[in-house]
């Protein structure tokens, strides 16, 4: 596993910003130690120092991951988010939306959020802002892009979408053999 250059971390860093904010510096420095990202067959990895330590003793051929996938670089050098990164950045998203449970199905399935599924979503948040999924019951089930401001919302005709989708907890079935 090898280091990220400094333009795939921008690109990284540019990418959990737009869903967590300035909260990018407490995925690094976390209390029970350091963690970092490192790079394998263009996927991004999430892992601590300790076990990052570990795993350099495996011969890379034999290693097929370690730690968690945060994504991926696509060929035209964007990276893509992974769902398996909801569990970290769910904690620490400052912009949530809580979809109904008649809603919760229909975004599983990969649509977008519309505003008759929309049960809350966090005051001031901006267009186009990345935003954690959350079900009423404040269970992350994935996370997407807004398509309007939260005064927006509020006067918004039942069918408009209120969220791009990006990525939900059903990928796990529907992608399961390209997750890792």
């Amino acid at each position: 596993m090898k280091v990220l250059s400094e333009e795939r971390t921008r690109i990284l860093f540019e990418k959990l910003t737009k869903y967590i904010g300035v909260n990018v510096k407490l995925l690094i420095d976390r209390p029970d130690g350091t963690y970092c990202f490192r790079e394998k067959k263009d996927r991004v990895y999430y892992i601590s120092e300790r076990l990052l330590q570990l795993a350099q003793t495996v011969k890379p051929e034999h290693l097929v991951s370690a730690g968690t996938c945060f994504g991926k670089f696509t060929k035209t050098n964007k990276f893509r988010l992974h769902i398996t990164a909801l569990t970290y950045i769910a904690p620490y998203a400052p912009y949530k939306i809580w979809v109904k449970p008649s809603a919760e199905q229909q975004f599983l399935y990969g649509h977008h959020v519309i505003k008759s599924g929309l049960g809350r979503i966090t005051e001031n948040t901006p267009k186009h802002q990345g935003v954690v999924i959350n079900t009423m019951s404040d269970i992350p089930i994935g996370f997407g892009v807004t398509s309007r401001t939260t005064a927006e919302c509020r006067h918004a005709d039942p069918l408009a979408t209120i969220a791009f989708h990006q990525a939900d907890i059903g990928e796990y079935i529907r992608s399961e053999d390209t997750l890792i």
